[in-house]
Order: C-alpha cells, then sequence, then structure tokens
C-alpha cells in the first residue's frame, strides 16, 4: 500500500538519530496502520476508504511528524544531560576529595613543622621556664586544628622502648589546650602526634583530622557518578537495540571501560553486516 508508505515516510521524514532505529521504528507504525487498515476491511469498508480511516485515526501528517520529532528531541536531551551530570559529579568528587586530601596534607605538613619547633625550644634544656611555655602556647595558637600539647620530662626513662609506656602512664609536665573548630558535620576525630629526642624530652600533639569526608566524598560521589553513566549508557543501547542484561551489567561494573567495549563489539557487528 504505498500510501502508507508515504505517510510514514513524511512522518520520519528530517528526523535525526539512529538509522537503523528509525527504520524499526517506521516498520513498526507501519505494522500497526496495515492492521488497522485489514480491519476496517473486515467491517466492511473500502481499500481506500480504510486507508484514509486509518491514517486518520492515527494522526495528521503534521501532527504526528511534530509528535514523532518531540518524542526524539526529549530522548536526546535526556540522554545528554544525565551525561552532563554523569560528569559534572565526577568532577565534584575528584576536585572535593583533592581538597579534603590538600587540607589534610597541609596540616600534617604543619604539625610537623610545630613539633619540630616546639622540639627545639626545648632544645638543650633541662626544664621548662615560664618564657618557653609562652612561645609554645604560641605556636600551638598559630594551629587551628592542634587541640592540646602535653610535653613529658622523659630523662628518667632508662629505656627509650618505654618511652610509650611512660607517656601512656605518667601526668605531663605542661599542658596547653585550645579550642578547636569542630562542627558535628565536620565528622572530625582526633588522634595524637608524638615528637620527641628520646633523652630529655617527649612532645604529644593532639590534633584533629577530616579523614572520613575522603571516604564519603569518594564512595557517594562515585555511586552516583556510576549510576548515572549506566542510565546513560543503557539508553544508548536501548536505541541501538542491543540492550539487555549482559551490557547493563558491564556498563554498571566497568563504566567507560564497558562502553568502549560495547561500542567496539557494535563497530566489528556493523562491519560484518556491510559486507
Amino acid at each position: 500500500m504505498r500510501q502508507i508508505d508515504t505517510y510514514v515516510d513524511s512522518v520520519y521524514e528530517n528526523i535525526g538519530g539512529n538509522r537503523k532505529e528509525i527504520q524499526e521504528l517506521k516498520a513498526e507504525m507501519k505494522s500497526h496502520l496495515m492492521e488497522a487498515v485489514h480491519e476496517l476491511k473486515a467491517e466492511g469498508m473500502h481499500e481506500q476508504e480504510a486507508i484514509d480511516t486509518a491514517i486518520e485515526r492515527f494522526g495528521g501528517e503534521q501532527e504526528m511528524r511534530s509528535i514523532v520529532g518531540q518524542l526524539f528531541k526529549a530522548q536526546k536531551s535526556f540522554a545528554k544531560w544525565v551525561l552532563y551530570l554523569a560528569l559534572a559529579v565526577l568532577i565534584f568528587t575528584v576536585s572535593g576529595f583533592g581538597y579534603v586530601w590538600s587540607i589534610e596534607e597541609e596540616n600534617a605538613l604543619e604539625n610537623a613543622e610545630i613539633a619540630t619547633q616546639v622540639a627545639y625550644v626545648l632544645e638543650n634544656k633541662t626544664s621548662l621556664t615560664n618564657e618557653m611555655q609562652v612561645k609554645i602556647d604560641s605556636l600551638i595558637e598559630m594551629t587551628d586544628q592542634i587541640a592540646s600539647v602535653e610535653i613529658y620530662d622523659v630523662s628518667s626513662v632508662e629505656n627509650t622502648n618505654m618511652v610509650f609506656d611512660y607517656v601512656r602512664d605518667a601526668k605531663p609536665d605542661y599542658r596547653f589546650e585550645q579550642k578547636v573548630w569542630n562542627p558535628e558535620w565536620l565528622q572530625a576525630d582526633f588522634f595524637p602526634y608524638g615528637n620527641g629526642d628520646g633523652k630529655q624530652w617527649y612532645i604529644q600533639m593532639e590534633t584533629r583530622h577530616i579523614g572520613d569526608w575522603l571516604s564519603i566524598i569518594l564512595f557517594s560521589g562515585m555511586a552516583i557518578y556510576i549510576t548515572l553513566f549506566t542510565i546513560w549508557a543503557t539508553i544508548n543501547a536501548y536505541h541501538h537495540r542491543r540492550l539487555n542484561i549482559g551490557w547493563i551489567v558491564v556498563f554498571g561494573l566497568f563504566n567507560v571501560l564497558g562502553y568502549l567495549v560495547y561500542y567496539l563489539v557494535g563497530k566489528k557487528r556493523n562491519r560484518k553486516l556491510v559486507v
């Protein structure tokens, strides 16, 4: 029925998209129209009247062209924005992870520097003077992640291997503490940082760490990214009429690498069909 062929071709005229997908959709529309024509003829209509009625019921040419065009445009737009959102989440995750990592590294370097400076204040001294305490206090106050410093006189400890046991049970010869910014949402932990010459003094500081945010950012961000990328890849596979549970698993587990395998397999398949 040439009139139906012409109608279907006109509906999909100037519609961009995968050629194979469009051909399959055209064949499906033609099948529905042919079925409607046969039903109308069975009801007693002449062939031409049945064709005109089937086309009229299906929708006018301009109306159907508009609907099909909008549908293809919406599908492409949705897939595109899913991919953009996935990439944005990935960039945010990498940036956030790198930012927190840099803060932790900067704090670690500062902790080591402060401990070295405190040790320098104590160097070759057998007792703590008020002037030394003021210097040590000022060093700690320069930071925003050191909550406290404790100084122990370990000169009486004969075996240097026993210094840690001594510090664990002994009362510090000097202690200074300050309030460190630590809201609940920061999920911060405080850990001891020790340093000493092993002869006269042992310095122990309690420092704030926000390493938990590294795990939070990495795992939550990557989970969202992988989910969005899998959705995008699944939509593309559906448009190419190659979607199955296997490819969805591949996209979810191997991400970009999985989609690359999917693309290469599809390319190899198309070459065989051409040959």
